[in-house]
Order: structure tokens, then sequence, then C-alpha cells
């Protein structure tokens, strides 16, 4: 059986994919780190919790649901895996790509943060397909309450990714050099194909 700390590290390691993908919620970030700092990344990240919550919960309501179906668990496992080769296969090309994401200011940081996640594609599909698979597993593993457990793995990854890029955007630096990050994304793209590997292993056993 899959120890807590085994739980977490999954979840951690897979949601890296999630938090600290380039995008309009990070491009945001940086915007409104100039001025604001540290405060600004937490406030569109408390934006951002609105919004994930209610639809993890929902998903975990979902889920319940399904479970009583034959061979959920089998369908769910290969959804998540294909997913995740899927999603690697994403961060790999906007690793090997030198543009950036821009945005403009156009409301207040939490404002932004829900927007942003609200109408984020990437985020909706992350969350119907692995997001989907972390909370079957977490429902395995401890109940309805592991819905909680697995939020609480993921949500503090957003709050300390956005709150540190708010702050050096508004000390004038950058945490990762473009180089450093694009070997630190590939690096994460190889380690959503192993649990993609680990996924579907499951299946035999």
């Amino acid at each position: 059986m899959t120890s807590l700390l085994e739980f977490a590290a999954m979840v951690i390691t897979i949601s890296v994919s999630g938090v600290m993908s380039p995008g309009p919620l990070f491009a945001a970030n940086m915007a409104y780190g100039i001025k604001g700092g540290w405060k600004t990344g937490f406030k569109i990240a408390y934006g951002h919790t609105i919004v994930e919550f209610p639809l993890v919960v929902l998903l975990g309501v979902g889920a319940i649901s399904l479970s009583a179906l034959a061979q959920f668990r089998e369908y769910v496992s290969i959804l998540g895996a294909l997913s995740l080769f899927c999603f690697a296969g994403i961060q790999i090309r906007n690793a090997l790509k030198k543009s950036t994401p821009e945005y403009t200011q156009r409301h207040g940081p939490f404002l932004a943060g829900i927007l942003l996640t609200a109408l984020n594609p990437f985020f909706l599909v992350w969350w119907f397909t692995i997001g989907f698979k972390l909370i079957s597993d977490a429902l395995l593993l401890y109940s309805f309450i592991g819905i909680g457990v697995m939020f609480g793995f993921h949500i503090w990854m957003d709050y300390a990714w956005l709150g540190t890029v708010g702050y050096f955007s508004g000390q004038g630096k950058k945490i990762f050099s473009a180089q450093n990050y694009k070997i630190f994304m590939l690096a994460i793209s190889a380690i959503l194909i192993y649990f993609g590997i680990v996924f579907l292993t499951q299946l035999l056993h």
C-alpha cells in the first residue's frame, strides 16, 4: 500500500507540471510582481484557489460516483498515463521554444487569478485527466478526506511558486536563466513520462 510520504512525493512531482509551466497565470504574476512583489503572487494564488478547490471537490464527488463501475480504476490509470505522456510532450515543446508569454494588466491580481484560471483550457484539461487520477488515488487511500490531503499537497506549491516569482519580479531578477529553466522543464517532462509508465504497470498487478 502506498504510504503518505510516497503519495505526497507523487502529487508534488506531478503537480510541478501544472504549477511551474509557463502560461497566462505565470505571465500575469511577473507583470503584477514588478510593483507588488510576493504579495501579488499570493493574491493571484488565492484567486486561483477560489476556482481550483471547488473543481477538485466536484471531481472527487464524480470519482466516488463512478468508482462503482466495473474497471473504473483501469480506465482512470490508462487516462492518467496517456495524459502524462501528452503533457510531457507539451512541456518538451514549450521548453524548446524561445518565446515567453506576455500579459497586459486589465484587472487586479486577485481577479486575474480567478479569470486566468477559469478560462485556461490547459488548467481544466490537466485536472480532468492527470488531476482526476490523483484524486482517484487519494480517495482509494484515504476515502473522502483524501481529497483534502491531495489538495493540501498540491496547493501550497501554487503559493510558494507564485509568491517567489512575484518577489523576484519585484526585485527585477529572474529565478532561472532561460537555459536553466529549459533544462528544469525537460527534467520535469522525464518525471511525467516515468509516472505514466508507473500508472500503466499498475494495471498488471
